[in-house]
């Protein structure tokens, strides 16, 4: 713990000397502060050397992707270079949403795969016209960002299906005119 200790202590010192010789050698032509060395440390605290002092600050790490999600995300690349060519809506559009269920009267089958393959997912999966390719993000209003994964025969133009777990669910949505915008 003390050579840990030293060495932090000796790296500090190192970065003092330094900063006051770019300091120097910048000479006194601005007046604007500027980081001179900024030390990292895997545990996303930070030191930079501002005006002749140490400031910390403290990263705030980015939320992490669970496995389920990467493969999700992983399974829907295969539509990349499509979304890339895609002419969506430019800003805000109006849809014609509805929701469904997984259940064999409503889709054919019920082990609620979708048509990119991906397991339904509640407040994710919507089902989309072909103009949309897989795995493109529509944020709607007041509910949230979901991903084209599916297909069906009834929708058409601006009509979407979100996916919901229980039909008394999909009753009480009903069919709503909504605000929506793709995210890229």
């Amino acid at each position: 713990m003390r050579i840990i200790s030293a060495s932090f202590v000796l790296l500090i010192a190192i970065v003092i000397i330094f900063s006051n010789v770019a300091v120097a050698a910048e000479g006194e032509e601005s007046n604007e502060t500027k980081t001179n060395l900024a030390v990292f440390s895997q545990s996303n605290i930070f030191l930079a050397y501002n005006d002749n002092k140490f400031e910390g600050f403290k990263k705030e790490k980015e939320p992490q992707k669970t496995e389920e999600e990467s493969k999700r995300e992983k399974a829907l690349e295969r539509y990349a270079e499509k979304r890339k060519k895609a002419n969506y809506p430019k800003g805000k559009f109006t849809i014609n949403a509805s929701a469904y269920t997984a259940a064999a009267d409503e889709c054919g089958k019920s082990d609620g795969i979708t048509a990119s393959g991906l397991k339904v997912k509640e407040k994710e999966t919507i089902a989309c016209p072909p103009q949309f390719p897989m795995g493109t993000k529509i944020r709607i209003s007041d509910m949230g960002i979901y991903i084209c994964q599916d297909r069906g025969g009834a929708i058409k133009g601006n009509h979407v299906d979100i996916y919901v777990e229980t039909k008394k669910e999909a009753f009480a949505f009903g069919r709503r005119n909504l605000e929506a915008e793709v995210i890229l």
